[in-house]
């Protein structure tokens, strides 16, 4: 390896241990939350099941309220403390790594679509800009057109207004015969 490779891979290396070190804190930091909200939740399940168990104490459920509701608050208290728990965590932070890729997934999709959007009317408004640039250079294309034709007639007028006798003698009332046409 050249001395240029080795900066290079250090410099890699270097850019990418800092990566490592946010990747490293984003973690402990989503296992200190989901730490926190499996207490919470487990804390809610006890508080439940205390709850049902004084409204069946009361009066207020009946026995197979008072069952099913006690076994969804034991459930909800179980699912709280395996949230502790470090296999809890390690389910936690994969559901939430399925999350993210389906999040990035959508985001991928509506670049793409905003991409065609743009692409799409880019060649729309290009389309437009070229129908325009054509009707212009028609339309140039037929004023000189129009000018030439103007110019013919104009030097075909000139043509049929000068005489096309040639003598340079007319005698007296001659040119009232030109004029309708009868020569002699």
């Amino acid at each position: 390896m050249s001395f240029r490779e080795i900066a290079i891979s250090i410099r890699a290396i270097n850019r990418a241990s800092h990566e490592f070190a946010r990747i490293k804190s984003d973690a402990e930091s989503l296992s200190a939350s989901i730490r926190t909200l499996g207490t919470a939740i487990a804390g809610l399940g006890a508080m439940g099941s205390s709850v049902v168990h004084l409204a069946h104490t009361f009066g207020i459920l009946n026995t197979e309220q008072t069952r099913v509701l006690g076994s969804l608050m034991s459930l909800i208290t179980v699912m709280g403390m395996f949230m502790r728990t470090s296999m809890g965590l390690a389910v936690a932070q994969k559901v939430y790594a399925a999350a993210c890729w389906i999040a990035n997934a959508a985001q991928q999709a509506l670049n793409i679509s905003y991409a065609t959007f743009l692409a799409l009317t880019g060649v729309g408004v290009a389309a437009i800009i070229a129908a325009a640039a054509a009707v212009s250079y028609f339309a140039s294309q037929m004023r000189s057109a129009t000018e030439s034709v103007k110019e013919y007639n104009e030097a075909v007028t000139a043509v049929a207004e000068t005489p096309t006798r040639t003598k340079s003698i007319t005698r007296a009332g001659e040119e009232e015969l030109y004029r309708r046409g009868v020569e002699r």
